[in-house]
């Protein structure tokens, strides 16, 4: 007889997604590991809940992820989530109310700002920062809008 825990978050199931795929950090601090199980040494430790990431290799309950910057590791499946989420990656992008550069511009937003994304099409993805909501162009942004 064989037991099984089901999960309901997809970033954590592994066998039920194909690589690669996007996820973000869960955790407000996670540790980026040069192999995967917690005997291998950390090779970066992340202070940012919703970075995105791209997983890249699945190794039981271990990802091998990549940030914005092409640093690869291996996280632990609990330490990711499946938060759409981006990072802008231009040096100001602007922020709009409507998918259009002709609507009103609400905030320009600086590279390094990380928000949650949904809806995103023709080029455009509505972009969350804590609360602050508008749309972003798709090229202004690294992350689950690709």
């Amino acid at each position: 007889m064989t037991t099984g825990i089901m999960t309901t978050d997809p970033a954590q199931a592994g066998d039920t997604k194909t690589v690669p795929y996007w996820a973000s950090l869960s955790a407000s601090e996670a540790r980026m590991r040069v192999g995967p199980d917690l005997d291998f040494p950390s090779n970066w430790v992340y202070r940012r809940r919703d970075l995105p990431v791209k997983v890249v290799q699945v190794h039981n309950n271990w990802r091998k992820i990549e940030d914005s910057t092409g640093t690869q590791g291996w996280m632990h499946v609990r330490l990711l989530s499946d938060t759409a989420t981006a990072i802008v990656t231009q040096p100001i992008a602007e922020m709009h109310v409507a998918p259009d550069t002709q609507t009103k511009l609400l905030y320009r937003v600086e590279a390094g700002v990380v928000g949650r994304v949904k809806d995103c099409d023709k080029g455009w993805c509505s972009f969350d920062v804590h609360g602050q909501r508008g749309y972003i162009r798709t090229n202004a942004l690294w992350g689950a809008v690709q």
